[in-house]
């Protein structure tokens, strides 16, 4: 009788602990996410080029550090520049454009109260045959994305001067805060900019460069 008690206690223990590690793994949660390497430089916008970036996720509950490339969610803040795709692959864009953007890795799976885990990682695309492409400067970027349906030969440019966009993305970094005109030419081909300009007075854009921004000039 003493043999079958201790080998019921001893099952008893074991389901124990196993419930115990069951709840453990439920209960794990996403506290952090390190996106590695944390910056990268293009040194031309060729878009055969790429880059892979890692996302490592920092867990409490047990505490572990694992890899969740392939879980999360990957995005940039101007597209118009890089490629980028599930699995944190990273091109430049075909528009041959530069500047400097911010690659991110999100989740909200397991996260406390269901919040959300984000890591950032800078890319930086530099282009040699343009002379004020950024090459790893800090200073925000403004990108200018011109799309035309039918015409040719438009152009943006920018005072204080570093744009002048015939007709494809381009990006130069300006002073934090600096107030920069866009006037899209010739103003009879052009049609509308993107809602970055609520002010825009027909073919004159006025943008405050606090952080990086990209702006669509839409030409007929």
């Amino acid at each position: 009788m003493m043999r079958k008690c201790l080998g019921i206690t001893v099952f008893m223990v074991a389901a124990m602990a196993l419930l115990n590690l069951e709840s453990c793994a439920r209960s794990q949660k996403l506290i952090g996410i390190t996106v590695q390497p944390g910056s990268f430089t293009f040194l031309t916008p060729d878009s055969t080029l790429t880059a892979n970036f890692t996302a490592l996720g920092t867990y409490i509950h047990p505490p572990e550090t694992k890899d969740i490339t392939n879980q999360v969610t990957w995005s940039d803040d101007i597209p118009q520049l890089l490629t980028v795709t599930s699995g944190g692959t990273v091109s430049p864009s075909v528009n041959g454009g530069c500047g400097v953007v911010n690659v991110s890795a999100s989740s909200t799976l397991d996260t406390e109260a269901g919040g959300i885990a984000i890591g950032y990682a800078t890319v930086t695309v530099n282009n040699p045959a343009i002379s004020y492409c950024p090459g790893g400067t800090t200073e925000p970027i403004l990108a200018v994305v011109p799309e035309s349906t039918t015409t040719t030969g438009n152009t943006v440019t920018s005072s204080p001067a570093g744009i002048n966009c015939p007709a494809q993305t381009c990006g130069a970094p300006f002073p934090a805060g600096t107030a920069v005109t866009l006037t899209a030419l010739p103003s009879s081909n052009f049609v509308s900019w993107s809602t970055t300009c609520p002010g825009a007075t027909f073919n004159v854009c006025v943008v405050d460069v606090t952080a990086d921004v990209s702006v669509t000039a839409i030409f007929q």
